[in-house]
């Protein structure tokens, strides 16, 4: 791991079984409070999943728990002892340009780097297995009948990302030419296609795109900073949007009738076959669900490397993506549950637990917003936020246009900024029914990633 990539020294609590303890009690609290009256007027404008969401990323920010980190003290010992005297060398932003100029290979200080696993935990687990929890008792004549608007949206955020790119590279040309220098010796539209990639499709594109233009793992690693927490900041303003999603559609103009019907629909179906459940019921629903996470994974791991070797045009569809093909798997063995017996589950707290497993997806990623960072690379920071800026003011002006529910904005822009991670966590942010529309838009940012972050990086190095 380079160490472009980490923002933290070694947190107070390093230890996985901790950091998940204090997670844990982090929701419990947030839901706890949002259930006082006291509390009645701050969650009507602060929305519970934010908080779930944002406090986790403080407490990483404090260097109470971490993503990834490093000893720092320890590494500069060990450096000294490998090259001599390290002068000013005292903390990690100093540890940090002393190892970019001398170019200290990262296998150097490996042994020093650290990381939490609950986020790998909470993406390949507990996000595959909430997906079979809530989409086995969808209504996918419901889903089909929110129309082309959810299309529109999709497609307007993935041309905002085309174009925010070279727009925010012109913007700097003319406002502040300095930023627009070679980073690492390499040109900086190279590393800006990483995020397009990213920020189009998902990690299978952004390294498609890192290897399409050579960029250089230190590079790489600044760029993987910036589209983490440029995308994470945004998240926080779509979060608070839920909260405001009414007021929002009435400015738009929008007819939110179909996504209303569909949430009534399966509040109602809920409610008709609600039934106090049993230990047996539990049982059966974690088998389904880790059931069916099991056999995504053993479809992703194998069929990933197949397509990889056979079939390489595929891999630029995202096609040879282990995480792709786990994500397939779940949600269309959730959605052929839902045509059997098995949907009744949910009168047994299906979709409650699938929103557990959610949530702490959600807390994990949240954890991965070190706020520190966005200090130690302002400047490309600044480059990323105007990008942002030009995504969602396209976003909001199409919205305006063809007047779409605020929903179909937010789910469309996570679709894109987000991928499957993320996508369905907006969604489900408005009722636990939607989340799958979530991940049937992200499936398409997947396909439409490479091409779509290729032809933003020529439109870059035009501009540059």
């Amino acid at each position: 791991m380079n160490l472009a990539e980490i923002s933290s020294d070694i947190p107070l609590f390093a230890n996985d079984t901790i950091i998940f303890g204090i997670l844990a009690v982090t929701l419990a609290l947030i839901f706890y409070s949002s259930s006082l009256p006291r509390f009645s007027k701050f969650y009507s404008i602060v929305p519970a999943l934010l908080l779930c969401y944002f406090i986790p990323s403080i407490l990483s920010s404090v260097g109470l728990i971490a993503d990834k980190w490093i000893d720092v003290s320890a590494t500069i010992k060990h450096l000294q002892s490998l090259y001599g005297n390290l002068d000013g060398v005292s903390n990690l932003h100093t540890l940090k340009e002393y190892a970019m100029a001398n170019n200290i290979n990262p296998s150097e200080y490996s042994q020093f780097v650290g990381g939490s696993k609950l986020y790998y935990v909470s993406s390949r687990f507990l996000l595959p297995a909430s997906l079979v929890l809530l989409t086995m008792s969808i209504d996918l004549k419901g889903v089909f009948k929110l129309g082309s608007k959810a299309l529109i949206m999709f497609l307007t955020a993935t041309v905002g990302v085309m174009i925010g790119g070279p727009l925010a590279i012109l913007f700097f040309k003319f406002v502040a030419p300095d930023i627009l220098v070679s980073v690492e010796g390499t040109e900086l539209w190279k590393g800006l296609s990483t995020v397009a990639g990213s920020w189009i499709g998902g990690g299978a594109n952004q390294l498609a795109m890192k290897e399409q233009w050579e960029v250089g793992d230190s590079l790489f690693s600044i760029m993987a900073v910036v589209d983490v927490l440029v995308a994470e900041v945004w998240m926080i303003f779509l979060l608070l949007g839920v909260a405001k999603s009414d007021k929002i559609d009435n400015y738009f103009k929008a007819d939110n009738s179909s996504i209303t019907t569909l949430k009534n629909k399966m509040e109602k179906f809920s409610l008709e076959t609600a039934r106090v459940p049993s230990f047996n019921d539990f049982m059966i629903l974690l088998g389904i669900g880790f059931g069916v996470t099991a056999i995504g994974h053993i479809v992703g791991d194998n069929l990933s490397v197949w397509v990889k070797e056979n079939a390489p045009l595929l891999v630029d569809f995202g096609l040879g993506s282990s995480f792709f093909w786990l994500i397939i798997v779940a949600t269309t063995l959730g959605v052929l549950l839902s045509f059997t017996k098995v949907k009744s589950y949910e009168g047994a707290g299906a979709s409650k637990i699938g929103t557990v497993f959610i949530y702490i997806l959600v807390a994990a990623i949240g954890m991965k917003m070190n706020l520190n960072a966005i200090i130690e690379n302002i400047s490309l920071f600044a480059i990323g936020f105007v990008w942002m800026i030009i995504h969602v003011g396209l976003l909001f002006i199409v919205a305006k246009i063809i007047k779409a529910p605020y929903f179909f904005l937010a789910v469309g822009s996570k679709a894109n900024i987000g991928g499957a991670a993320s996508a369905p966590v907006v969604a489900g942010a408005f009722h636990p029914s939607l989340a799958p529309v979530g991940v049937l838009l992200a499936v398409l940012g997947y396909a439409l990633g490479t091409y779509a972050a290729f032809a933003c990086a020529l439109m870059m190095k035009w501009v540059s």
